[in-house]
Protein backbone atom coordinates (compact mmCIF):
# COMPACT_ATOMS: atom_id res chain seq x y z
CA UNK A 1 0.00 0.00 0.00
CA UNK A 2 1.54 3.83 -1.04
CA UNK A 3 2.67 5.97 1.84
CA UNK A 4 0.84 9.10 2.07
CA UNK A 5 4.24 10.75 1.07
CA UNK A 6 3.89 8.89 -2.02
CA UNK A 7 0.88 10.47 -2.46
CA UNK A 8 1.66 13.67 -1.52
CA UNK A 9 4.24 13.74 -4.07
CA UNK A 10 2.05 12.52 -7.06
CA UNK A 11 0.35 15.88 -6.26
CA UNK A 12 3.28 17.31 -7.77
CA UNK A 13 3.37 19.55 -4.69
CA UNK A 14 5.92 22.30 -5.64
CA UNK A 15 3.46 23.78 -8.42
CA UNK A 16 0.35 23.79 -6.10
CA UNK A 17 1.85 26.73 -4.62
CA UNK A 18 0.24 28.40 -7.56
CA UNK A 19 -2.60 28.04 -5.74
CA UNK A 20 -2.12 30.25 -2.60
CA UNK A 21 -0.50 32.78 -4.98
CA UNK A 22 -4.01 32.55 -6.99
CA UNK A 23 -6.55 33.23 -3.99
CA UNK A 24 -4.13 36.06 -2.77
CA UNK A 25 -4.32 37.68 -5.56
CA UNK A 26 -8.14 37.72 -6.08
CA UNK A 27 -8.33 38.71 -2.15
CA UNK A 28 -5.88 41.75 -2.37
CA UNK A 29 -8.29 43.34 -4.95
CA UNK A 30 -11.37 42.83 -2.74
CA UNK A 31 -9.63 44.44 -0.06
CA UNK A 32 -8.64 46.84 -1.94
CA UNK A 33 -11.96 47.88 -3.21
CA UNK A 34 -13.74 47.78 0.08
CA UNK A 35 -14.85 44.33 0.87
CA UNK A 36 -14.72 42.77 4.27
CA UNK A 37 -12.75 39.81 4.65
CA UNK A 38 -14.90 37.02 4.31
CA UNK A 39 -12.95 34.29 6.32
CA UNK A 40 -15.21 30.88 5.95
CA UNK A 41 -15.25 32.27 2.27
CA UNK A 42 -11.59 32.43 1.99
CA UNK A 43 -11.17 29.26 3.62
CA UNK A 44 -13.27 27.57 1.03
CA UNK A 45 -11.78 29.40 -1.82
CA UNK A 46 -8.23 28.10 -0.94
CA UNK A 47 -9.07 24.46 -0.25
CA UNK A 48 -11.48 24.66 -3.56
CA UNK A 49 -8.69 26.04 -5.19
CA UNK A 50 -6.09 23.42 -3.54
CA UNK A 51 -8.49 20.68 -4.37
CA UNK A 52 -9.19 21.70 -8.18
CA UNK A 53 -5.08 22.19 -8.53
CA UNK A 54 -4.78 18.72 -7.12
CA UNK A 55 -7.15 17.73 -9.47
CA UNK A 56 -6.02 18.76 -12.80
CA UNK A 57 -2.11 17.90 -11.81
CA UNK A 58 -3.58 14.11 -10.88
CA UNK A 59 -5.77 13.88 -13.38
CA UNK A 60 -2.70 14.53 -15.83
CA UNK A 61 -0.60 12.21 -14.99
CA UNK A 62 -3.04 9.27 -15.32
CA UNK A 63 -4.17 10.54 -18.97
CA UNK A 64 -0.30 11.15 -19.87
CA UNK A 65 0.29 7.60 -18.56
CA UNK A 66 -2.81 6.12 -20.39
CA UNK A 67 -1.63 7.85 -23.73
CA UNK A 68 1.88 6.51 -23.59
CA UNK A 69 3.00 10.01 -23.32
CA UNK A 70 5.24 9.28 -19.83
CA UNK A 71 6.31 6.32 -20.90
CA UNK A 72 8.39 8.22 -23.92
CA UNK A 73 9.12 11.85 -22.10
CA UNK A 74 12.85 12.28 -20.61
CA UNK A 75 11.35 14.28 -16.54
CA UNK A 76 13.17 17.24 -15.80
CA UNK A 77 12.48 18.80 -12.70
CA UNK A 78 9.57 21.22 -14.54
CA UNK A 79 8.17 18.62 -16.79
CA UNK A 80 7.48 14.84 -17.45
CA UNK A 81 4.58 13.92 -14.72
CA UNK A 82 5.53 12.60 -10.87
CA UNK A 83 6.90 9.67 -12.34
CA UNK A 84 4.55 7.52 -9.99
CA UNK A 85 2.88 5.60 -12.73
CA UNK A 86 5.76 4.70 -15.32
CA UNK A 87 7.57 3.75 -12.02
CA UNK A 88 4.87 1.26 -11.01
CA UNK A 89 4.57 2.70 -7.89
CA UNK A 90 0.80 3.29 -7.91
CA UNK A 91 -2.08 2.03 -9.72
CA UNK A 92 -3.23 3.97 -12.58
CA UNK A 93 -7.43 3.09 -11.28
CA UNK A 94 -6.51 4.35 -8.10
CA UNK A 95 -4.79 7.74 -9.32
CA UNK A 96 -7.57 8.04 -11.56
CA UNK A 97 -9.80 7.71 -8.54
CA UNK A 98 -7.95 10.39 -6.65
CA UNK A 99 -8.65 12.98 -9.52
CA UNK A 100 -11.94 12.34 -9.79
CA UNK A 101 -12.84 12.12 -5.69
CA UNK A 102 -10.50 15.69 -5.36
CA UNK A 103 -12.74 17.21 -8.46
CA UNK A 104 -16.36 16.15 -6.57
CA UNK A 105 -15.31 18.03 -3.75
CA UNK A 106 -14.42 20.86 -5.66
CA UNK A 107 -18.02 20.56 -6.57
CA UNK A 108 -19.27 20.84 -3.19
CA UNK A 109 -17.86 23.89 -2.41
CA UNK A 110 -19.08 25.09 -5.49
CA UNK A 111 -22.49 24.24 -4.74
CA UNK A 112 -22.02 26.22 -1.43
CA UNK A 113 -21.06 29.24 -3.50
CA UNK A 114 -24.04 29.06 -5.83
CA UNK A 115 -26.34 28.23 -2.85
CA UNK A 116 -24.78 31.67 -1.48
CA UNK A 117 -24.56 34.16 -4.62
CA UNK A 118 -26.71 32.40 -6.88
CA UNK A 119 -25.68 31.67 -10.36
CA UNK A 120 -23.73 35.13 -11.05
CA UNK A 121 -20.79 32.26 -10.49
CA UNK A 122 -21.98 29.58 -12.08
CA UNK A 123 -20.07 30.28 -15.22
CA UNK A 124 -16.77 30.25 -12.90
CA UNK A 125 -17.59 26.74 -11.90
CA UNK A 126 -18.85 25.26 -14.69
CA UNK A 127 -15.40 26.28 -16.78
CA UNK A 128 -13.25 25.65 -13.98
CA UNK A 129 -14.67 21.96 -13.91
CA UNK A 130 -14.65 21.06 -17.44
CA UNK A 131 -11.10 22.33 -17.91
CA UNK A 132 -9.78 20.36 -15.19
CA UNK A 133 -11.82 16.87 -16.29
CA UNK A 134 -11.28 17.68 -20.02
CA UNK A 135 -7.71 19.12 -20.40
CA UNK A 136 -4.97 16.51 -20.76
CA UNK A 137 -7.44 13.99 -23.06
CA UNK A 138 -9.00 16.92 -25.17
CA UNK A 139 -8.13 20.43 -24.92
CA UNK A 140 -4.30 19.69 -25.61
CA UNK A 141 -5.41 18.24 -28.76
CA UNK A 142 -6.81 21.29 -30.16
CA UNK A 143 -4.37 23.10 -32.88
CA UNK A 144 -2.05 25.94 -30.31
CA UNK A 145 -4.65 27.08 -28.13
CA UNK A 146 -3.16 23.99 -24.98
CA UNK A 147 -1.37 26.73 -22.76
CA UNK A 148 -4.07 29.63 -22.58
CA UNK A 149 -6.93 27.67 -22.54
CA UNK A 150 -5.77 25.38 -20.44
CA UNK A 151 -3.78 26.89 -17.65
CA UNK A 152 -3.88 30.02 -18.52
CA UNK A 153 -7.95 30.34 -17.99
CA UNK A 154 -8.07 27.83 -15.36
CA UNK A 155 -5.51 29.80 -12.85
CA UNK A 156 -7.50 33.20 -14.01
CA UNK A 157 -10.49 31.89 -12.85
CA UNK A 158 -9.17 30.98 -10.06
CA UNK A 159 -8.36 34.17 -9.71
CA UNK A 160 -11.26 35.86 -10.11
CA UNK A 161 -13.13 33.34 -8.05
CA UNK A 162 -12.00 33.91 -5.33
CA UNK A 163 -12.10 38.10 -5.93
CA UNK A 164 -15.88 36.77 -6.45
CA UNK A 165 -16.20 34.92 -3.03
CA UNK A 166 -15.45 37.88 -1.12
CA UNK A 167 -17.45 40.10 -3.07
CA UNK A 168 -20.13 38.49 -4.89
CA UNK A 169 -19.34 40.32 -8.19
CA UNK A 170 -16.96 41.33 -11.07
CA UNK A 171 -14.76 44.04 -11.62
CA UNK A 172 -12.33 45.13 -14.11
CA UNK A 173 -9.72 45.19 -11.73
CA UNK A 174 -10.19 41.84 -10.91
CA UNK A 175 -10.45 40.72 -14.93
CA UNK A 176 -7.31 42.49 -14.96
CA UNK A 177 -5.07 40.74 -12.44
CA UNK A 178 -6.63 37.57 -13.15
CA UNK A 179 -4.91 38.28 -17.10
CA UNK A 180 -1.63 38.94 -15.65
CA UNK A 181 -1.79 35.69 -13.85
CA UNK A 182 -3.19 33.62 -16.24
CA UNK A 183 -1.07 34.85 -18.90
CA UNK A 184 2.13 34.02 -17.06
CA UNK A 185 0.97 30.91 -15.67
CA UNK A 186 0.15 29.68 -19.54
CA UNK A 187 3.74 30.79 -20.14
CA UNK A 188 5.02 28.13 -17.41
CA UNK A 189 3.12 25.13 -19.20
CA UNK A 190 4.42 27.27 -23.01
CA UNK A 191 8.12 26.40 -21.70
CA UNK A 192 7.94 23.27 -19.86
CA UNK A 193 6.48 21.62 -22.82
CA UNK A 194 9.87 22.42 -25.07
CA UNK A 195 11.53 19.05 -23.42
CA UNK A 196 8.34 16.86 -24.21
CA UNK A 197 7.90 18.05 -28.07
CA UNK A 198 8.22 14.48 -29.59
CA UNK A 199 6.63 12.64 -26.82
CA UNK A 200 3.79 15.05 -27.11
CA UNK A 201 3.32 15.10 -30.93
CA UNK A 202 3.41 11.34 -31.37
CA UNK A 203 0.20 11.17 -29.08
CA UNK A 204 -1.34 13.85 -31.23
CA UNK A 205 -1.07 17.24 -29.46
CA UNK A 206 -0.95 20.40 -31.13
CA UNK A 207 0.67 22.53 -28.88
CA UNK A 208 2.54 25.75 -29.82
CA UNK A 209 6.06 23.98 -29.66
CA UNK A 210 4.61 21.71 -31.83
CA UNK A 211 3.25 23.97 -34.30
CA UNK A 212 5.62 26.80 -34.55
CA UNK A 213 9.09 24.29 -33.25
CA UNK A 214 10.94 26.00 -30.25
CA UNK A 215 12.40 28.58 -32.55
CA UNK A 216 9.07 30.23 -32.93
CA UNK A 217 7.67 29.30 -29.44
CA UNK A 218 10.17 31.14 -27.68
CA UNK A 219 9.27 33.96 -29.69
CA UNK A 220 5.59 33.41 -28.17
CA UNK A 221 7.29 33.03 -24.81
CA UNK A 222 8.69 36.76 -24.71
CA UNK A 223 5.11 38.16 -26.35
CA UNK A 224 3.55 36.76 -23.84
CA UNK A 225 5.92 37.20 -21.11
CA UNK A 226 6.06 41.43 -22.30
CA UNK A 227 2.15 41.65 -22.36
CA UNK A 228 1.74 40.68 -18.60
CA UNK A 229 4.51 43.18 -17.31
CA UNK A 230 2.08 45.46 -19.70
CA UNK A 231 -0.92 45.00 -18.31
CA UNK A 232 0.47 45.42 -15.05
CA UNK A 233 1.67 48.97 -16.18
CA UNK A 234 -1.37 49.78 -17.92
CA UNK A 235 -3.79 48.62 -15.10
CA UNK A 236 -1.81 51.25 -12.98
CA UNK A 237 -1.51 54.17 -15.80
CA UNK A 238 -5.50 53.86 -16.32
CA UNK A 239 -6.60 53.49 -12.41
CA UNK A 240 -7.78 50.22 -12.94
CA UNK A 241 -5.25 49.09 -10.30
CA UNK A 242 -3.30 51.18 -7.54
CA UNK A 243 0.01 52.60 -8.69
CA UNK A 244 1.96 49.97 -5.93
CA UNK A 245 0.34 47.05 -8.33
CA UNK A 246 3.39 47.98 -10.08
CA UNK A 247 5.97 46.32 -7.12
CA UNK A 248 5.11 43.71 -9.63
CA UNK A 249 7.64 44.61 -12.29
CA UNK A 250 10.20 44.36 -9.93
CA UNK A 251 10.91 40.78 -11.42
CA UNK A 252 11.56 42.61 -15.00
CA UNK A 253 14.98 42.23 -14.78
CA UNK A 254 14.53 37.80 -14.09
CA UNK A 255 12.13 38.07 -16.86
CA UNK A 256 14.74 39.62 -19.46
CA UNK A 257 16.75 37.06 -17.96
CA UNK A 258 14.58 33.82 -18.80
CA UNK A 259 13.34 35.57 -22.35
CA UNK A 260 16.98 35.78 -23.20
CA UNK A 261 17.97 32.55 -22.38
CA UNK A 262 14.97 30.70 -24.01
CA UNK A 263 15.56 32.46 -26.97
CA UNK A 264 19.22 31.21 -27.42
CA UNK A 265 18.85 27.46 -25.61
CA UNK A 266 15.08 26.79 -27.17
CA UNK A 267 16.78 23.62 -28.94
CA UNK A 268 18.91 22.76 -26.23
CA UNK A 269 17.00 21.30 -23.40
CA UNK A 270 20.04 20.90 -20.75
CA UNK A 271 21.21 24.78 -21.31
CA UNK A 272 17.66 25.37 -21.40
CA UNK A 273 16.50 23.81 -17.78
CA UNK A 274 18.22 26.62 -15.60
CA UNK A 275 15.60 29.32 -17.30
CA UNK A 276 12.50 26.79 -17.08
CA UNK A 277 13.44 27.46 -13.23
CA UNK A 278 14.05 31.04 -13.35
CA UNK A 279 10.62 31.44 -15.64
CA UNK A 280 8.98 29.45 -12.25
CA UNK A 281 10.67 32.80 -9.88
CA UNK A 282 8.85 34.97 -12.67
CA UNK A 283 5.46 33.27 -12.61
CA UNK A 284 5.62 32.70 -8.66
CA UNK A 285 6.95 36.35 -7.78
CA UNK A 286 5.54 38.54 -10.04
CA UNK A 287 1.76 37.99 -9.48
CA UNK A 288 2.64 37.64 -5.68
CA UNK A 289 4.51 40.99 -5.43
CA UNK A 290 1.74 43.02 -7.75
CA UNK A 291 -0.71 41.52 -4.80
CA UNK A 292 1.52 42.86 -2.15
CA UNK A 293 1.21 46.31 -3.43
CA UNK A 294 -2.55 46.49 -4.32
CA UNK A 295 -3.00 44.99 0.14
CA UNK A 296 -0.42 47.73 0.91
CA UNK A 297 -2.61 50.20 -1.21
CA UNK A 298 -5.57 49.06 0.76
CA UNK A 299 -3.82 49.37 4.44
CA UNK A 300 -2.69 52.97 3.32
CA UNK A 301 -6.41 53.94 1.70
CA UNK A 302 -7.97 52.19 5.65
Amino acid sequence: MASLKTWFLETRPHFLLLTPICVFTGLSVSLYQGYSLNILHLVLAFIGGLLAHTSVNVLNDYFDYESGIDLRTKRTPFSGGSGMLPSATLEPRNVYFLGVGTLALVVFIGIYFLYRYGTSMLPIGLVGVLLIYLYTPYLTKLPGITELIGPGVGFGLMVLGTYFTQSGDYSAAAVAVALVAGLLIGNLLLLNEFPDVEADRSAGRKHIPIILGTAGAAKVYCIITVLAYILILAGAIVDILPFSALLGLVTLPLGIKAMKGVLKYHGDIDNLIPYLGTNVSVVLLTPLLMSIGIISSALIVS
